[in-house]
């Protein structure tokens, strides 16, 4: 039987959510979007500029987003989706009352993460902007269903730790 559950990797910039999410794609057998690939150029300008993101510049990056999870749902597949997904608000956009999409926090400590991000090449988001992404951020609740996954592991531990926890036998081995 096919795995037709739709995963948003989620967690602030730096966390791993790229990483993780092509590991959980590959050993899972289910197509991967980087969810920062459907931002407005704007967007991104913005943020390479040392400027946050506002929600009204967020909305409809979120609203394309669940568009291609709606899609996934109608061709009966799954997938995994990166997204920081900082706020309840967000999540209800992208999970909202779709049984089968699951959250995966990738939780870490400021320090870790801010020492990820410094040594990081060729991404858009700078180390500056990460101060900003803890202030907003809303950690999901028992109520959203999350898996929760500390990220001091290796990516290999940490996709292991998220299919051990969804109850899924993978395809492939992480």
């Amino acid at each position: 039987m096919a795995f037709d559950t739709i995963l948003v990797v989620m967690g602030v910039s730096g966390s791993g959510k790229t990483t993780v999410a092509v590991m959980l794609a590959e050993a899972l057998g289910i197509d991967f979007l980087e969810g920062d690939d459907l931002h407005p150029k704007q967007n991104v300008e913005k943020m390479k500029s040392g400027t946050p993101l506002t929600d009204d510049d967020r909305w409809p990056w979120l609203a394309a987003i669940a568009q291609r999870i709606d899609d996934w749902r109608a061709d009966g597949q799954g997938g995994v989706v990166t997204c920081s997904a900082l706020k309840r608000a967000y999540r209800d956009i992208l999970i909202g009352e779709r049984p089968n999409v699951r959250l995966v926090y990738l939780k870490g400590s400021h320090q870790l993460i801010h020492h990820r991000m410094a040594a990081r090449r060729g991404h858009f988001m700078p180390v500056g902007l990460l101060a900003n992404q803890f202030t907003v951020l809303q950690e999901p609740g028992p109520d959203e269903r999350p898996i929760v996954v500390d990220i001091g592991g290796t990516p290999a531990a940490i996709a292991a730790e998220v299919i051990r926890q969804l109850g899924v036998v993978p395809r492939a081995s992480v």
